[in-house]
Order: structure tokens, then sequence, then C-alpha cells
């Protein structure tokens, strides 16, 4: 179901304190917490003498400690204390999760901790460069599989009908798309040539009339998504702008973390290159565009509870699904080769 060895956003970096935070990822509990120097730490969410959670229990210094029995636990998941007794069990221990801190994020390793190369977290580079403004919005809960999601983020024709009001118009429709691939990465490809901008592009960029667009969505494996939306002076902007274009560039990165098969921690964040000093544009961006995602769970939701009720019924594909079912195969491929890895290695 899920791809374990790749990084996955356990959540923010301002989420996680010294008190235990209890977190589903991927089916598996986990807790996660800061050790003195403040580190993140991620464990198994199970004390390994009665199961109780260690997520209900405290942190002492850089372990943590089992509200049950006591019993404490360093970050590599040893059991360095048992009250009462002084011989430890060798296998008094749990499983400990590689983790790094990156983009304001915490990421998590849930597969096999020797392959766990930081060089594989997408590089986001606007969020830590000095002329991007970066937003940081709480993430949202779903109850769908975390492929719906990404299949959400690759259509982009959606926009036309869902958000018709905030980020989408009729225009979407008239110009078709591309789809590319390049390794694992998909591309999906628009540009909407003289059409009126969105009603949220108007009043961020100051673009009352017509303007050129440029709808690219770029996604990697197993589940991060770059939305970019570029808005242009129309004549001007597309596909790659004259010098001196006055255009706006805003994207969208989203890190959908699957909690089961039928529910997904979405994170998200929003960096653009313009008035990157205006506080007051942050909170506009942070709470319109938010809504806009919201709107993106009600159908999400709906259209896992109606699979959930219709699991056999059948459905049709159409020209703009092209981007989200070569994204599924990508998918698809690298499951079944890492499910015939582990295989051949438990033989």
């Amino acid at each position: 179901m899920f791809i374990q060895n790749a990084w996955y956003v356990a959540g923010w970096d301002r989420d996680f304190t010294t008190t235990p935070r209890a977190r589903t990822l991927l089916n598996q509990p986990v807790v996660l917490y800061r050790s003195e120097d403040g580190k993140p730490v991620a464990l198994e969410d199970r004390c390994c003498h009665r199961h109780y959670p260690l997520s209900l229990g405290k942190t002492i210094g850089d372990t943590i400690q089992c509200g049950y029995h006591g019993l404490r636990f360093d970050p590599a998941g040893k059991c360095v204390e048992i009250p009462g007794q002084d011989m430890i069990p060798r296998n008094a221990r749990i499983r400990s999760y590689p983790v790094v801190e990156k983009h304001g994020w915490v990421w998590i390793w849930m597969g096999d901790p020797a392959k766990a190369d930081p060089a594989k977290i997408p590089n986001w580079w606007w969020t830590e460069h000095k002329d991007w403004a970066f937003v940081k919005p709480d993430p949202l809960y779903i109850k769908c599989n975390y492929q719906l999601v990404n299949d959400n983020l690759l259509d982009v024709t959606h926009l036309a009908y869902v958000h018709v009001t905030s980020i989408g118009t009729g225009a979407i429709t008239e110009f078709p798309i591309t789809t590319e691939r390049d390794g694992d990465k998909v591309r999906m490809v628009r540009w909407v040539i003289d059409r009126p901008a969105p009603p949220m592009y108007q009043k961020f960029g100051q673009y009352p009339g017509n303007a050129d667009r440029g709808q690219i969505v770029e996604f990697v494996p197993p589940c991060h998504t770059v939305n970019f939306a570029q808005v242009a002076d129309t004549g001007t902007g597309a596909p790659q702008g004259k010098s001196g274009t006055r255009r706006i560039d805003i994207m969208a990165l989203s890190a959908p973390t699957p909690e089961t098969e039928t529910s997904t921690h979405y994170f998200f964040g929003f960096v653009r290159n313009f008035a990157i000093d205006d506080k007051e544009l942050d909170q506009n961006i942070l709470v319109n565009f938010t809504n806009v995602f919201k709107e993106d769970v009600d159908v999400l939701n709906a259209q896992q509870d109606m699979m959930n009720r219709m699991p056999n019924a059948p459905e049709i594909d159409i020209k703009v699904d092209g981007p989200p079912k070569l994204a599924r195969l990508v998918v698809s491929r690298l499951l079944a080769a890492e499910a015939a890895s582990m295989a051949t290695a438990a033989e």
C-alpha cells in the first residue's frame, strides 16, 4: 500500500516539543518529541513491556518514559532504565526512525534506516531563499487515500468548477494540457493565454484585465507535488515571458502523508516572489488558500466515501487524467520493486 523507503512529512517543526506527540504514519503508530538539545526524535509509539503508548508518558532529558511502569527509552529506541531492577533485557528496545528538519518540516523515513539519505528530500529551495516568502498553514486531515490527493493536485481542470470563485476560471478548459515524464517525475503543463485572471490573482497580483497564465504541476513519488502558478501581463507571459515582464509566481508545496489506507495528513505551504515582506498578504494567502484547499478536502472526502460504498463500480478516463494516471503508474512500479526487494532479502 505504501512506499516505505521514502521521506514523508511528520509535521511542521513548530509542532514538536519536549511533550510527546502521537501520530499514525503509514499505518504505524509513532511518537515524536524533542530531546534536551532540541533534536527531533521519532520512535515506535509502544512500550515493549505491555504495549502502552509512549505518547501517554513523558520525556526525561533525552529519553521518554512509559506512563504505565516507568520504563525509559533513549532516542535510538533502547530501553535504558526499568524501575526496580538493574538487569535490562537485551531485546528491550523499540524501533527508532530517522528524522531530518528541512523546509520548516520534520521529515521521517519509515523504511530501512540504512537507506535514509537526506539528499532524497525534495529540493524546495524557495522555502529558505531571501527572495521568496513562505507561508506555513496548519495541515488538513482528509478521510481519503493519499493517492486521491496526488490525483487532485495533478488535475488542475477541476479549478474551473471547484475553485471558480478563487483560483479558477472557466477559461481553463479552453486550453489543452501536456504530460511529461522525467525519470520518476511527472509534469503537467497548461498555458492559458489572454484570459481574465482568477479572482484571487486579480487581488494579489493586481491583474484587473486579461493575463497570460502558466499552470505547471510537478510530482515526485511517493507524494510530493509542486503546483506552479504564473501570472503575467497578456502577450508577455507565456511560455517563457519577455525581459522585464511584470509577472508573479506563487507555488503550492504539497506533501500529503498517508495515515491509513483511507486517511491522510495533508501538509502544504505556499511560496511567492512578490511582496515578500508584506505580513498582511501572508495572512491573506494563509486564510484564502487554506480555504481553497478545504474545498478540495470536501471533494476528496466525498470521493473516498463513495468509493467505500461502491468499491467495484466502473469508471472512465478522460484526457485530463493523463498526469494522474502516469503518477499512479510510477508509484505502482516503485511499490512492486520495493516488495520484490523485501521478498528477496527475506529468502
